[in-house]
């Protein structure tokens, strides 16, 4: 009998102390199931409507316009919901909130570029009777994986006369596709004997685009011809035309459940429109907060977040003026600045997933692990934390707090083993402007490939985060 006490004291003593993982399925209700799988018929939509940032910022636009939302240079009165676009590539998004924007905001930024191939500036060419352009790849990617697999080109041309034109070719199931082939094992020994970091060379990625010659045989360089023809009755456009032009080459399988359960979601640019997706739709729901609610989808965080629409733009500064301008506040350098020291940010980006094949290099205390809800990143880095942004107890802590009071479920996470390897996201940016600062995202496996795979109820998960975010 004794024993019998002392086994569920303990019990419970264990119970009160000790913080288990719990899966997002276990703690969901029926109707809450449905829930998620409505969500992921949406976020599946977006993934295939949305191929490149451009394609996103467009498609957000769209969906604000309709829910109220009006470009802050085409307002003709103030408005307590507004979007700004920048370059066509980023946009922020914000709903004005009870108390003024020098009381603080809450912030949410997530990229919406993603790693693929570039064609360069002069990219078409023809040898051995075939057509092909040739790529850089942007972001860090295993260049290996994008050869053997069907492609598409997707992009936006400024022609000679200055007006500009949209290309998509190869996402339709009618369209052909294109691709870079790999070389054959039978000729592959000395391919095989080199490391996956060097065995497919940068310069190697050159896509094929054509093999039929032009009909007349005047003329040397008939299948390079041939293509610019069909360019040009396409989309009006000359060779030059490239160098003025954004084109990536990108998968071209569409997203798609994955699992015989159907748990799962197989498709690329996962990272970081994952975050974006949830994120958007959680600023629709938003309504009545105290706070004035942002939403910021940035570009080139891939490459470090360099150029005008990155993160380290002014793009966040002059959108807050924006909001202060509208709100009757001076958007003075004083006003801004105590608006930052006062907000509060989500750096939302994806964590990377416990793949068992790989268990090695994952630390599985904390590390994250598919289903497992949202994971909460203290900070980023590599190996003593260098290029990181670590966000103070104090701050985590009352993220946390939030996010059990609204029964969000989430997971505490790192980026692997110390000595492998890590990364960084935008959240050191924000933190440079003085807000407070934590990274959170999905987890998902694959990450940087042209097929990453994230599990549905933690894009649900991240959706009911972002939206209590918004609220508190």
């Amino acid at each position: 009998m004794p024993n019998t006490r002392i086994s569920d004291r303990t019990r419970d003593l264990k119970a009160k102390l000790f913080r288990s993982q719990v899966r997002v399925w276990d703690k969901l209700s029926q109707k809450e199931k449905g829930q998620v799988l409505s969500f992921a018929e949406g976020y599946l939509d977006f993934l295939n409507r949305c191929r490149t940032e451009r394609m996103v910022v467009r498609h957000f636009v769209e969906r604000a316009s309709k829910a109220g939302f009006h470009d802050v240079d085409n307002r003709r009165r103030p408005s307590s919901k507004l979007f700004r676009v920048m370059r066509g590539k980023a946009l922020a998004v914000a709903v004005i909130g009870k108390k003024p924007i020098t009381q603080g905001f809450r912030l949410i930024a997530s990229h919406i570029d993603c790693p693929r191939l570039d064609l360069k500036p002069n990219p078409l060419y023809e040898d051995m009777g075939l057509a092909l352009l040739k790529t850089q790849y942007y972001g860090g990617v295993k260049k290996y994986q994008w050869v053997s697999r069907p492609l598409a080109l997707c992009g936006t041309i400024s022609r000679g006369d200055g007006s500009v034109v949209d290309v998509e070719m190869g996402l339709k199931p009618d369209e052909p596709v294109f691709t870079i082939p790999d070389l054959l094992p039978h000729l592959a020994r000395k391919q095989m004997e080199q490391k996956a970091s060097e065995f497919i060379p940068g310069e190697s990625l050159n896509l094929i685009v054509g093999s039929t010659p032009y009909s007349s045989e005047e003329t040397d360089e008939r299948v390079k011809l041939k293509v610019l023809e069909l360019l040009q009755r396409k989309y009006n456009i000359t060779e030059e035309d490239f160098i003025s032009a954004e084109i990536q080459v990108i998968p071209a399988e569409p997203a798609r459940d994955a699992g015989m359960d159907r748990g799962l979601i197989a498709g690329y640019g996962q990272d970081d429109r994952a975050c974006a997706y949830a994120c958007f739709t959680a600023l629709l729901d938003t309504v009545n907060s105290e706070h004035t609610a942002i939403a910021i989808f940035f570009d080139k965080e891939e490459i470090g977040s360099e150029g005008n629409t990155s993160a380290q733009s002014r793009f966040l500064e002059m959108f807050l003026a924006d909001l202060m301008e509208n709100t009757g506040t001076e958007p003075s350098s004083g006003n801004l600045q105590k608006a930052f020291f006062c907000g509060r940010a989500l750096s939302a980006d994806v964590a990377a997933a416990i793949d068992p094949t790989y268990a090695d290099v994952y630390e599985k205390r904390n590390d994250a692990k598919l289903g497992y809800g949202i994971a909460l990143k203290k900070y980023t880095g590599r190996g003593g934390k260098s290029q990181a942004s670590e966000a103070n107890a104090e701050y985590t802590g009352w993220v946390r707090r939030l996010l059990n009071s609204k029964g969000v479920v989430w997971q505490a996470a790192v980026l692997g083993k110390v000595d492998e390897g890590g990364g960084g996201t935008v959240a050191k940016y924000l933190a440079n402007m003085g807000m407070e600062t934590i990274d959170c995202g999905p987890p998902i496996l694959g990450m940087h490939s042209p097929l990453e795979v994230s599990s549905k109820d933690d894009i649900w998960m991240c959706h009911r985060a972002f939206k209590a975010f918004f609220g508190s």
